[in-house]
């Protein structure tokens, strides 16, 4: 008995199909109730083949227009930098016209709120007890 191992890529089926007609082929006089479907299988076969072809021409087409895409998108932002530059030399960077193409117009910038300063505390004043001299004693 022959181990079943799970089929992962399109290419195990393609194979497994392949030995399946190749052997149905070959014994078509002892199996002719299965001829019919041994045939449809071998179109199968063969249209699956030409799908998995057409799928990576498809993928290598996809990488190409990927890179082409980068480089647009890069080209294209460079272009749109010029002319928004381009844009503000000729309206001016406070025009109001600037909205028009999705820029914002300079509007100056907003003052910040300066933060509230701590009150001053004055330092302490002496009293006026500690301002009195020392009473004098008699000592020798």
């Amino acid at each position: 008995m022959a181990k079943r191992v799970k089929k992962t890529r399109y290419a195990d089926h393609f194979k497994e199909w392949e030995e399946i007609t190749a052997s149905g082929a070959v014994n078509a006089a002892e199996l002719p109730q299965l001829e019919l479907l041994r045939v449809a299988l071998e179109k199968l076969l063969q249209e699956g083949r030409e799908l998995s072809q057409q799928q990576a021409a498809h993928q290598a087409a996809k990488q190409e227009s990927s890179k082409r895409l980068q480089t647009v998108m890069v080209e294209g932002g460079k272009l749109a930098t010029v002319i928004r530059g381009g844009l503000k030399s000729h309206y001016g960077s406070r025009s109001e016209k600037l909205t028009e193409f999705g820029l914002q117009p300079f509007r100056g910038r907003q003052k910040k709120a300066k933060p509230a300063e701590p009150p001053v505390v004055p330092p302490p004043q002496p009293s006026a007890e500690s301002l009195q001299p020392a009473p004098e004693t008699d000592e020798p």
